[in-house]
């Protein structure tokens, strides 16, 4: 029986906050409404930031005003402390995302806080959802390696976890936030997690810096069965404390990765390829993504 992917679709946070560009709001309320036709069950749509931290993603609040809710799409933002949490809720965002790090160093470039404050600021904001009913989830940044420290211990990424989850988030997302990472430590790191957190709320969020993201995501769904992916249509992104990480796993090539081993895909190929390619006369610069040039007029699996 084919295993059902599941996709966040972080293109519209992730993807468009490191980009020298400023993208207009028209730009990105269509970019999500072609995402939301594409199939994706999630899609950050922004974040609820300082505007001075990430100039980018300052309009967030008009952003989702105006983007088209398709139902069925939970759309989600990345929220850092209580003020943003009120504005995500005058947003009428559906899902939040808080954030921290396995690594201090990172952390503190980041967010200007220890793993421990960060997680302690989150405690109002993740208990406000819960009693909103509202999903959470908890990203752990550095998953795998640290500009700063270099490789990062899996115990220290499980401990992370394990306390947003106690906090009450609903499932975390691992990210290999450089881009360093390679099958072998993907397995050590899911041998070690996967011990004590079920898999259904494991997300693995892989940059493409070397080329390796596609061989770090099929080794998860092959040989641990993981199912739950963050990517970016187009492959864009990058992260602006980490000089060098290039951009998200392009979400038209995990699709195409995935589907070849017999995986069941949420979301068309061709739409993806669609959605980001609309992007490019706002970019200023070609998608990174393979499958987005090869897309037009081509039958995909499904």
């Amino acid at each position: 029986m084919k295993s059902a992917i599941r996709i966040t679709e972080v293109g519209p946070r992730d993807g468009l906050q490191n980009e020298k560009a400023t993208i207009s709001l028209e730009a990105k309320v269509a970019f999500i409404n072609a995402l939301s036709a594409t199939g994706v069950q999630e899609i950050e749509a922004g974040a609820f930031v300082s505007p001075k931290a990430i100039p980018q993603l300052a309009d967030s609040e008009e952003v989702f005003s105006r983007i088209e809710r398709k139902p069925g799409v939970i759309y989600s933002a990345l929220v850092p402390n209580e003020k943003g949490m009120e504005r995500a809720i005058f947003g009428r965002a559906d899902k939040i995302a808080v954030f921290t790090a396995a690594s201090e160093t990172f952390n503190q470039k980041n967010i200007n806080a220890g793993i421990k404050e960060s997680i302690e600021r989150f405690e109002p904001v993740i208990r406000q959802a819960k009693a909103m009913k509202m999903p959470v989830r908890g990203y752990v940044s550095a998953a795998f390696h640290c500009p700063y420290e270099g490789p990062v211990a899996p115990q220290k990424v499980l401990g992370v976890a394990l306390e947003l989850l106690a906090l009450g988030a609903d499932e975390v997302s691992l990210g290999d936030t450089i881009g360093r990472a390679n099958p072998d430590e993907t397995r050590r790191l899911l041998d070690l997690v996967l011990k004590e957190i079920p898999k259904k709320k494991i997300v693995l969020h892989f940059h493409d810096t070397y080329g390796m993201a596609i061989a770090n995501a099929l080794a998860a769904y092959q040989e641990y069965q993981m199912v739950g992916f963050d990517s970016s249509a187009g492959g864009l992104g990058g992260c602006p404390y980490a000089q060098g990480a290039a951009g998200n796993v392009a979400t038209e090539d995990l699709l195409y990765a995935l589907s070849s081993l017999g995986a069941k895909i949420p979301a068309s190929i061709e739409a993806v390829a669609g959605a980001a390619g609309a992007l490019i006369p706002f970019l200023g610069h070609a998608l990174y993504s393979r499958a987005a040039g090869r897309a037009k007029g081509q039958t995909f699996p499904s």
